[in-house]
């Protein structure tokens, strides 16, 4: 671990915002992350309450020689919030969310998670795109493109962003937008953490809810390729005013499933519906008369319960592991290889998740945004490894990674959504972005961050 000087009372005296040290009261406290397989030791944790003290605490670790990681919902699979004997700049105190509802429009801090965010957007019946788990940050999600529920309806979170207030690596405050910064904002829709701090972002809105509709159609492991073949045809055309995910699972000890289906391992397809009960009991009735279920939940939910609902499957301190493609078309073929794959799985937390896009996702062009994913996918496919040990999370990441390999011919490359990666290979990276947007994005690396301070993350580095 790098030891630092007395200059860390230096630190707090700039600092509004509390600095803790190893053995320090909250220092334990503040080093967790959601991924309970990751336990490092930051040799300083800056809890910030504004951006002059993100500026401060980056002049400290330049001078102390540590490096740099952001922590905002602490969500990330590989733990990039936690620098082993370096600097975490936490941002979970900048958690306010302002909301605008005239201009539908919505400021956060950056280290706002989706409840937070959700919460106070709901309150005027208005939204944007989330994740599926509400204790995910808002800023790691929206960094790296950020899909959801509403992804067809919306777009993608970076689509969305309006404008974002940046402290770059050398202490400058800067806000982001079409106008100002642009190179910068284009950059920040999908390139990651690389190229400064984001202490604020802000949102366009959409109407949605309070109240929306969920239908949730389990079918045994027997018929996974049956169920999967369901959810491929009925999620694949869904309205813009609907989302979806088809997912392969263990079920969850719910009310709404029978004692004898707890636990048991198999496929569910959901639909949400945001245009009201008649039309989505529309988009259901082919779901019910393709294929009966072993169970299914057809209910009016509120629009913040359905962004909790899988906050379960997910628990914060559990051990996670994940691999991601992304999907021009989910072929028969693929089916086959998954349906076949899931028997073998370990851990009865580990899941597939699958995503369908097009609708608002596909209307911006690829180089619209710094996204590293093409637009023309169809699908998000997703595999992660849950468990509540070390053990079995082993197990399951051999697993994990097998299927990739299996699934990889299905793909256009071996890139994915930058926010699906657990490990951050520099082949990977630069895959998913290509070599042209790459390219570019080195080039917004070089002039607002040269000396790469901010590489904790998806690491593109100045060209």
């Amino acid at each position: 671990m790098t030891r630092t000087s007395g200059g860390i009372d230096a630190l707090r005296t700039a600092m509004t915002g509390t600095v803790l040290v190893p053995g320090d009261p909250e220092y334990d406290e503040a080093r967790t992350v959601w991924n309970g397989d990751i336990d490092r030791y930051p040799a300083v944790v800056a809890r910030c309450t504004g951006a002059p003290d993100v500026a401060a605490a980056i002049a400290y670790a330049e001078s102390a020689g540590l490096e740099v990681a952001v922590r905002g919902g602490a969500h990330g699979y590989w733990g990039a919030a936690v620098p082993e004997g370096g600097m975490m700049i936490d941002l979970s105190l900048l958690n306010g969310v302002v909301v605008d509802p005239d201009a539908r429009l919505a400021r956060c801090g950056g280290g706002a998670t989706l409840a937070d965010l959700d919460a106070a957007t709901q309150q005027h019946g208005l939204a944007v795109t989330g994740g599926t788990i509400s204790h995910t940050g808002v800023g790691g999600l929206t960094l790296g493109g950020g899909m959801g529920w509403l992804t067809r309806k919306c777009g993608l979170t970076i689509d969305n962003l309006v404008s974002a207030e940046v402290v770059l690596a050398d202490g400058r405050r800067v806000r982001a937008s079409e106008s100002q910064e642009p190179d910068l904002f284009w950059a920040l829709r999908g390139g990651g953490g690389n190229f400064g701090v984001v202490t604020e972002f802000e949102f366009r809105l959409y109407e949605v809810g309070p109240v929306v509709h969920l239908g949730l159609f389990f079918y045994d492991l027997d018929r996974a390729a049956d169920a999967l073949r369901l959810g491929r045809d009925v999620l694949g055309g869904l309205p813009r005013d609907a989302g979806g995910m088809l997912v392969a699972l263990n079920a969850p000890p719910a009310p709404f499933v029978p004692q004898e289906h707890h636990f048991a391992p198999g496929v569910a397809v959901l639909v949400a519906g945001f245009a009201g009960e008649g039309a989505h009991d529309a988009l259901i009735a082919p779901v019910r008369e393709r294929l009966v279920p072993l169970f299914e939940l057809v209910t009016p939910i509120p629009y913040t319960e359905l962004q909790k609902m899988l906050d379960d499957a997910a628990p914060w301190g559990i051990r996670n592991y994940t691999k991601a493609l992304m999907l021009d078309e989910l072929t028969d073929e693929a089916i086959d290889v998954v349906a076949g794959r899931l028997p073998e799985k370990v851990s009865p937390m580990t899941i597939v998740p699958i995503f369908p896009l097009g609708g608002a996702y596909a209307d911006v062009g690829d180089d619209d945004t710094a996204f590293g994913g093409s637009r023309s996918a169809r699908w998000a496919f997703n595999m992660d490894a849950i468990a509540p040990d070390a053990e079995t999370l082993a197990a399951d990441r051999v697993w994990v990674r097998s299927l990739w390999d299996d699934m990889r011919p299905f793909a256009r490359d071996s890139g994915s959504y930058v926010n699906f990666m657990a490990e951050y290979e520099e082949d990977r990276v630069l895959a998913s972005y290509g070599a042209a947007k790459y390219a570019r994005l080195a080039a917004v690396k070089a002039e607002y961050d040269p000396g790469n301070v901010l590489h904790l993350n998806a690491n593109i580095k100045p060209s």
